[in-house]
This record gives C-alpha cells, structure tokens and sequence, in this order.
C-alpha cells in the first residue's frame, strides 16, 4: 500500500492509540452523562459494547446506525422495505441519543433488534462487533467512526453510506493535510454511497470516495411516511381545543431563538388576542425551562407533558414530548423551522411541515438543509420564506 492510503493506515493507527488510550476518560464521561439523564439508567453499558439481548442464532444480519432521532426516522422506511424483500435477513438499529430511543422504539418493526450504539473506542466497538457480527453495515449521513469503519473492513463486513452528508465544517475539518489520508481511507471501504445532495456527492468525490461507489438517490427525508401513532386522541382533543382559534407553531427551537418566537408572539396577541403560539423546542427540557421562564414573567402557559388544556387565558402551549411533531404540523397552517436563527446552528428537516402544508418560515442558517429550501423555492417561491432575526421579530 503506497501514497494516500498507507498515510491514512498512520493516521488511523495515531487514532486508535490515542482511543484506546483515552477509554478511561470516556467511560467516566458516559457515567457522568447517565448521572445528567442524558443516557439511559439501565442499557447504558450497550454503549460500551456490552449486550443486553441475544443475536439470533443463525441467519444473516444487518445493521442500520444512525446518532440521533432525525437520521433514525430517515432509516425507517429503509428498514421496513428491507424487512419485506428479505424476511430471512435479521436487522440490528442502534442510536446514540436517548431522545431517539424514546421515539423510535416504538415506531421500528417489531422483529427489529434495538440497541444503543457503542462508543468508538476499540474495545468497545471490537466487542460489539464481534458479538452481533453483521454482515452489512448502513449508516445514516454522517456517522465516520474510524474504528468502526476499519474494523469492519477488516471482518470482510460490507459497509453503505446513506444519506450521506458532510457539513461545510466537517468538510473543511476532514480537508485539512492531515485527515485527508485518513478520510480517503475511511471512504475506500463503502461498497455504496448515497449522498443526499449533488452538492453532497460533489464533497464526497473531492475527498476521495471511489467513483464507483457515489448513488445518487435523493434526500430519504423527503420519504414523509405516515407511521403509525399507537394513540391519536390527545392530539385530535389538542385539534378540538384549537378550532376557533388562530394559531401558528415553532418547531425545533434552540436555547436562544425561543426569545425570538415570543418576541412575534408578543406583537401577534395585541392584533390577534385570540391567537395560540405552540412552541416545539428541540429537546423537552428545553420545554420545561421556557414554561418556568414565562411563568416567573406572569405568562399563562399550557404544557403538554402534563396534558394542560388551552383554557382561555393561555394562548403559549409547550410541547415538551418526543415524537408528535409529524402529527403537531397538520393543527396549524403556519410554522416556522427553529435551528436556523443563530450562526452555528444547521437548520431541520422543513419536508415534514411541507408535506403536512405549512406554509414553512426559516432563519438563515440552514445547513445542509439548503438544498431542500433551493428545491422548494424552484417549485415554489413563496413555499419557504426566509428571515433574519431582526426582519422576522418585525414584519412576521
């Protein structure tokens, strides 16, 4: 092996010393994270590797990964059309968050194995790897892990990239002199890679995947699937509730932009009295810290967790849950996609608010998600508006 590939087996080998000397710091730091609830109180140790189910006793199996709920939903209609042309074929899903695990336990199939993610560390991706022993790998946009890619390849185990993406930072990161080899290595081990963007499959080749192995096949977000809720009462008694009332929605809000939303919220209720502002934020404690925020601030606010009802009085509605936002879109004709107001952030998925009928208003700052917002606009000019902070605190 000469030139870019042998300095990139340097660098991984650099990577995997530095992992496997690092192993101590990462565990306490899983504790310490278990200890703040952000991983879960039980299954924790899965991600170090350790199992808490059994493999299946014979037959092959297939793994779908992907870091959080957004790529996790993403994968779904993947795994259900796996799971109907090869019923023979045993499908392993992990995560790495929490949030995901909450929602997506419940919407996978059910002959689907769930398990969290292991860390890239080599002994826990080794003892992962080594007990389920799949035989194909895919992974969802942008999870390269050097020592679960290497590792794989190693173990003669097919690797797929779908939904690929890079963000203009992490393409800039991976560019630099000295990942370059290693990322042109990690990229010669995928028999397939499909970026969800041209721009995408443009960064990819420029980094050196193998020809061969870029398919384009568009973003699988656009895939809208009605999944099945186990219990839609409480969001058709919330449509009930909403009926003779003007309202508009905020959907995945960061720490920050929820000053933004009130701020419109605060102009709206002096023309529209009656109007209710439902803010999303992007995780539920995030929910629960506005709540106690309004409320020293002598706000009225309803929140979901706790099934409050939209009493007159009350025109904010907090939804601190996982996994409703699909059905949340079709209770109001307006929502605007948080993510997107401050530099840093990457902007969400503004499909789903389309596909429901919003009309869809972002921030500026949209990430990778500006290809969806070019391919909306073309069709549409008025489908997604964009605003500054300033213009869309002003003239909402």
């Amino acid at each position: 092996m000469t030139g870019p590939m042998a300095k990139g087996e340097i660098v991984y080998k650099i990577y995997r010393a530095l992992t496997y000397g690092l192993s101590p710091l990462l565990h306490l730091h899983l504790h310490w994270r278990k200890l703040r609830g952000l991983e879960h109180p039980i299954r924790w140790r899965e991600r170090l590797g350790r199992p808490s189910l059994r493999r299946p006793s014979s037959g092959p199996l297939l793994w779908f990964h992907a870091v959080s709920l957004g790529e996790g939903m993403a994968a779904i209609p993947v795994i259900k059309f796996c799971s109907q042309r090869r019923p023979d074929v045993h499908i392993l899903m992990t995560t790495t968050t929490l949030s995901a695990f909450e929602v997506l336990k419940d919407r996978l199939p059910a002959n689907v194995i769930y398990q969290f993610a292991p860390i890239d560390t080599p002994a826990a991706m080794d003892a992962f790897l080594g007990y389920w022993k799949p035989n194909w790998i895919v992974i969802m946009e942008s999870e390269l892990w050097p020592n679960l890619i290497i590792g794989a390849s190693k173990c003669g185990i097919g690797l797929a990239l779908l939904n690929a993406r890079l963000s203009a930072k992490s393409f800039r990161h991976w560019s630099r002199p000295v990942l370059f080899p290693l990322i042109s290595l990690l990229l010669s081990k995928f028999s397939l890679i499909a970026p969800l963007s041209s721009v995408q499959a443009i960064h990819f080749q420029l980094l050196q995947a193998p020809p061969f192995s870029i398919k384009f096949s568009g973003d699988l977000k656009y895939a809208v699937d009605e999944y099945e809720q186990k219990d839609t009462r409480h969001i058709e008694y919330l449509q009930k509730q909403l009926s003779q009332k003007q309202v508009w929605m905020a959907a995945s809000i960061h720490r920050g932009e929820e000053e933004i939303i009130m701020g419109v919220h605060n102009v709206l209720v002096q023309t529209h009295p009656d109007i209710v502002t439902i803010i999303v934020p992007r995780h539920p404690q995030h929910g629960q810290e506005i709540a106690e925020e309004l409320q020293k601030g002598g706000q009225n606010v309803a929140l979901r967790s706790q099934h409050e009802e939209l009493i007159p009085g009350i025109s904010i509605y907090l939804v601190d849950t996982l996994g409703e936002l699909r059905q949340l879109y079709k209770l109001t004709p307006i929502a605007v996609i948080g993510g997107s107001f401050f530099p840093g952030l990457a902007g969400h998925n503004i499909s789903e608010a389309a596909a429901a009928g919003c009309a869809v208003l972002t921030g500026h700052h949209v990430g990778h998600f500006s290809h969806m917002v070019r391919e909306m606009q073309q069709l549409n000019p008025l489908s997604v508006m964009q605003k500054g902070t300033f213009k869309f605190w002003t003239s909402f």
